[in-house]
This record gives structure tokens, sequence and C-alpha cells, in this order.
């Protein structure tokens, strides 16, 4: 793959240190949590799923419709892993069997986001259980993900219909981590395009979401007849010209886990300058706003972002040389986040339907989930306290 990034600097990190000493018994602590909480919630939900977003701070049950419900199910199967207990697999494969049929049937999946539903349900469940069926359906997943590719952009469209002028040729930083998917998809199969479309894909991310400055558009959108770059503009953040945390963060995390599908090391190095911009613009508490252009005052934060930035960290870091100055420093930030959410984020109230973390925001925009839970958050706070608790192999 011929991939040019663009000239962004590293910036040094501010403040770096080393972790914390009781790092240990957080971790546990915090485990221990998340893991009743998802024991109150796997018991309140049953075969249904939460919402994206709480509504006072409890998510309201949804069939299997939303682009998010991978990541309950994520979760399932990650509590499964560190537990063995057999009460989240029976429920994770119930799931396993709503997805196959939603992508026999095409329910809801009129967009990108297959990715996100289908790499924390399926591909995670043929890893860990050899599920034929599951197998069939994230094939079946990333056959529709693959129509949705713009051969002369080289892009996966993000949404709508492809023939629909106000939302062809849109692409969106969150596609990096439905990217996975596609690699999957072309090993298990020995099918190329899957690989190709991919490899293109994140090479039109690198070259033209990813600013100068090593900030990040979150969306950019391409001619699909000439295959020529328009303009890049924000569906989430602040402003066209602002950088939206959770796009960084999709960003930070997305670039260094297709790194470990196509090797190309140029994506880690794009994935530094990313968490360089973003952790140099945090708060005292290094819990991000919801737009990094907010760096202190009374705008929400967005705790999902940070835990979707610890773990785009930690996979960066570990993907680092050992010698690499930056690769502690990242190590450090990860915890140092996952520490401070575990501390002053973490919901601890015992409700039903409540989340793992608080004071998350889905969509400042258009006014929905603010200073409320996502369920991504929770996903990747999860995630994020196996992956530093653990040996971990991830799902995407």
């Amino acid at each position: 793959m011929s991939l040019s990034l663009n000239t962004a600097v590293i910036e040094p990190l501010q403040g770096a240190t080393p972790p914390d000493q009781q790092s240990r018994r957080m971790l546990t602590r915090a485990l221990d949590q998340a893991l009743a909480s998802i024991d109150r919630n796997l018991a309140h939900f049953g075969d249904d799923f939460p919402a994206p977003s709480s509504i006072a701070g409890v998510y309201p049950a949804i069939g299997n419709i939303e682009w998010t419900n991978g990541f309950w199910t994520g979760m399932l199967w990650l509590a499964y892993e560190a537990t063995g207990a057999r009460r989240y697999r029976d429920v994770a494969a119930r799931h396993v069997l709503g997805f196959h049929r939603r992508q026999a049937e095409k329910i809801d999946v009129n967009h990108h986001d297959l990715g996100f539903l289908y790499s924390l349900s399926c591909v995670a469940a043929y890893k860990l259980t050899g599920s034929t069926i599951a197998a069939e359906a994230a094939m079946g997943a990333a056959h529709l993900l693959l129509e949705r590719y713009q051969p002369r952009a080289g892009i996966i469209q993000a949404w709508g219909d492809l023939n629909d002028p106000e939302q062809s040729g849109r692409m969106i930083i969150d596609c990096n981590l439905n990217l996975p998917l596609l690699y999957w998809a072309s090993g298990h199969s020995g099918d190329l395009r899957f690989r190709q479309a991919a490899d293109r894909h994140i090479e039109a991310a690198a070259r033209h979401i990813v600013r100068p400055d090593g900030s990040t558009f979150h969306t950019f959108f391409f001619d699909t007849a000439t295959g020529l770059p328009r303009h890049g503009k924000t569906h989430q953040g602040y402003a066209d010209d602002s950088c939206w945390a959770r796009g960084q963060a999709w960003g930070i995390s997305g670039f260094p886990l297709v790194f470990r599908h196509n090797g190309d090391t140029r994506l880690l190095d794009l994935s530094k300058v990313l968490a360089n911009y973003y952790l140099n613009r945090l708060p005292e508490d290094g819990i991000c706003y919801w737009d990094l252009i907010f760096t202190s005052g009374g705008e929400e934060r967005d705790s999902s972002a940070a835990a979707i930035a610890a773990c785009g960290l930690l996979e960066l870091a570990k993907n680092l040389p050992l010698l690499d100055p930056l690769r502690a420093d990242y190590e450090a930030a990860a915890l140092r986040t996952v520490g401070q959410l575990s501390e002053h984020y973490a919901n601890t109230d015992g409700a039903p339907g409540g989340g793992l973390l608080r004071h998350a925001v889905y969509h400042k925009p258009h006014r929905i989930g603010i200073d409320e839970s996502c369920i991504w958050g929770d996903y990747f706070y999860f995630e994020s306290l196996v992956r530093l608790s653990r040996t971990w192999e991830p799902y995407w």
C-alpha cells in the first residue's frame, strides 16, 4: 500500500507521569464494580439491548436495531473472558443469533457501523467459541459493508442511500474501527476485495481526515464520480474547524488497530500525532471536554471519548518498539485516564439499567445524551480495564 501521510509534527507530551503504585488495587476494584453493573444489567435487559445513551441515568431497553448494540454484546464477551462465567456466554450467544438474522434480513444495516456491530458480537464469538453461525453472520455483514465502498474515491460511505447526493461521498473518522471487520473477512474467506477496500479507506482517512496540526475532521466529503477530495466538516463537533473529542479518540484507537492487520508502521506514527494533540489539550484531571477546542470552563466532559482514547493509547503503546521513548508515556496516560474514570466518573449507585460511566456526551449539537451514560463509553472503559489486567487479544 502506498500511504502518504500529512506532515504533522508530534508535539512533546506535557507532564507525563509514571504509573501509580496503587494501580493494581484500583483495577481490581474497578473490575469488580464493572462486573457487578454488568450482572445487574444482564438481569434487567434479558435478551434486549441498552439504548445508545441513558435517560436520567438509565438506559431504555431496545431490540436489535441500533448501530450501538454490539457494544453490549462485546461487554458480555469480555466478562466471559475475564471470569469464565457461563451466564455471559449464554446471553451473548443468543445475541449472535439475532445478529445473524439482522444481516440476513437487512434490518437497519444501511450504514458503515457494521464493524461496531459485528466485530464485537460475531467475530468475538467466532474467535472465542468457533461458532460457525457467528462467522457466517460476520461474513454477511462484511459483504454489506463492502457494498458501501466507493471505488473512485476509495472510501466506505458512512451513512444513507448511496445514490443520495446529500450523503454521497461522506467518510467519517469513526469508520477506522469498522475496517477490522473487512480485514477479518478477507483472512477468513481469502477474498482480497475486503482488504483492498480497507487499505484504500485508511489511506484516504490518513490523507484527508487528519489535519496538518494533528487534529481531525469528523467527516470528509469526496466527489464519487471523479474521486477528488471536496471538504471536511463536522457533524457532532463544535464547529467545522474544531476537533470533536470522540472523533480524535476514534483516530487514536483506529489507526493502530488497522496496523494490526496491514502492518504499515506509518499508521503508528500518525496515531502518535493524534495522541499527543489529544493529550496536550486535556484539562487538569485528564478527562476531555466533548470538543477539544475547550480545555477549561463550563462545557460538558465526555467520559466516553476518554475511555476510547485510553484503549487507543494502550493499543498504540503495545505496538511501539520497547525502546520508543513515548511508549511508557502512553501507557501512563492511559492508566491515569482509567484511574480518573474509576474514581470520579464510574457509576456506583447500583440501579438496574444504569451505565458503567457517567458524564458522557452522545450528540451535543442535537441535544441527545448530554451528561448521560453512553454504551460505547461503557464498553471501552471495560475493555481498558481488561487490557490493563491481563494479556488480551482484541476482537477488532
